[in-house]
């Protein structure tokens, strides 16, 4: 018996360790992540890190309900990126888009812009890379 909980307890001790490395490995120390509330209840983040000579995007809408349609657009430094129509999901009740774009010189400004159409609520997020 005594065997089986040191290795129970061993085992909870490495999933411990696993989850918060998992945690940890999201953002890195380069990245910039920015995050604020949205004309309505819904918030927004969005994060901008270094890959492979790019820069790695993610927006996410939080809103705390599944089912909600949003547009959204995302430019840098003023040019448009992407666009698209997203619905938020699962019990978090948010939806992320990531992308990937040029890494140029200088300060990079990306901008993330949603709005949900049935209320008119709008989400706007910027960050500097």
């Amino acid at each position: 018996m005594h065997s089986f909980i040191g290795t129970a307890a061993a085992a909870a001790a490495v999933a411990t360790v696993l989850v918060a490395g998992t945690t940890a490995a999201e953002a890195k120390s380069s990245d910039v992540i920015r995050s604020g509330d949205c004309s309505g209840r819904a918030h927004w983040k969005v994060k901008a890190g270094p890959d492979n000579g790019r820069i790695e995007v993610e927006a996410e809408i939080d809103s705390n309900r599944s089912g909600q349609r949003w547009t959204w657009r995302m430019r840098h430094d003023g040019v448009l990126v992407g666009s698209g129509v997203r619905h938020t999901g699962g019990v978090s009740g948010s939806f992320t888009v990531r992308r990937a774009v040029t890494d140029g010189p200088g300060a990079d400004t990306i901008t993330f812009r949603a709005r949900r159409p049935a209320t008119g609520q709008v989400c706007r997020g910027v960050v500097t890379f």
